[in-house]
């Protein structure tokens, strides 16, 4: 199984990540103003942004329920072609 996020998946980290700094970094805001600490603003924000990288790097199954179908890989008798007409036209000088 791919172990890598798909597109929708990563659209969806990425909402998901600016959702929680952005309700963390308002919370922070509202406590670090009532308390007069800008510290507990940032202290909050930080905790905002780790939350948010556990909940959006690692590849959870919610970021993979659409996998990418990737193209077979082609034998290496498709690919001699090529240098054979690389080669030709190495060997053609005007």
């Amino acid at each position: 199984m791919n172990s890598f996020q798909d597109y929708e998946g990563q659209g969806r980290a990425e909402k998901l990540s600016r959702i929680i700094i952005t309700i963390f970094g308002v919370v922070g805001l509202t406590w670090g103003y009532i308390v007069q600490q800008f510290s507990q603003t940032v202290y909050i924000l930080g905790a905002g942004f780790a939350l948010a990288l556990i909940m959006t790097i690692p590849p959870w199954p919610i970021y993979r329920r659409k996998p990418l179908k990737w193209q077979p890989a082609r034998d290496s008798k498709d690919s001699t072609h090529v240098s054979k007409d690389q080669s030709s036209k190495k060997g053609k000088k005007k």
